[in-house]
């Protein structure tokens, strides 16, 4: 558990979430999805606390990935979730997927998030890369991206589909133990 004062003077706590937190989570992811057509979900997707609950658990020892909550006293404010592969050939990256209440934009709930996540994933033995997906219009989100490390390596045609329309997606890559992206050249 961290904790940290924000501009406003409020105080932040980032956690390990536990299954106990899947009903607030479940209102916190619903009304976030209510508030950016960026998440890679809808309102109301998230509808069962016991489906909720069983996710959560999986990723509570480590091994498969990661949940961690930022809530200031008891109210979810943010929240980042990584899940590794599942195979022993892709075992040692993963994806995650984060969001912020709408009120808290520009506090910089995100960075630190994304943070832990990154001091995390150094601490463990097996996390080596960790990726994400962004849309290519999301400019705030691409622009903190880059300034934690990212680096953009490909783009996605119409992988996001929200209110009849396409939207392309960049995926991004942090390489944990400090490699740098390969460059590619002379090839053809």
């Amino acid at each position: 558990m961290n904790t940290y004062s924000l501009k406003n003077n409020d105080i932040l706590v980032i956690r390990r979430g536990s299954p106990e937190d899947a009903a607030n989570f479940v209102d916190y992811a619903n009304t976030c999805a209510g508030q950016s057509d960026f998440l890679t979900f809808n309102q109301g997707e998230f509808s069962t606390v016991d489906a909720q609950r069983i996710s959560i658990e999986e990723l509570t020892d480590g091994k498969v990935g990661l949940f961690l909550i930022a809530e200031i006293g008891d109210r979810i404010v943010g929240n980042i979730t990584f899940r590794l592969g599942k195979r022993p050939k892709t075992a040692h990256v993963g994806e995650f997927g984060i969001s912020v209440h709408k009120d808290y934009w520009g506090f910089g709930i995100g960075r630190l998030l994304i943070k832990s996540l990154i001091k995390w994933a150094q601490e463990t033995e097996h996390v080596r890369k960790i990726n994400l997906k962004v849309r290519t219009d999301n400019q705030r989100g691409i622009q903190l991206y880059n300034k934690m490390g990212f680096e953009q390596e490909g783009v996605l045609r119409r992988d996001f589909f929200s209110n009849g329309v396409f939207f392309d997606a960049f995926i991004m890559g942090y390489c944990v133990d400090g490699e740098k992206k390969r460059k590619y050249t002379n090839l053809f």
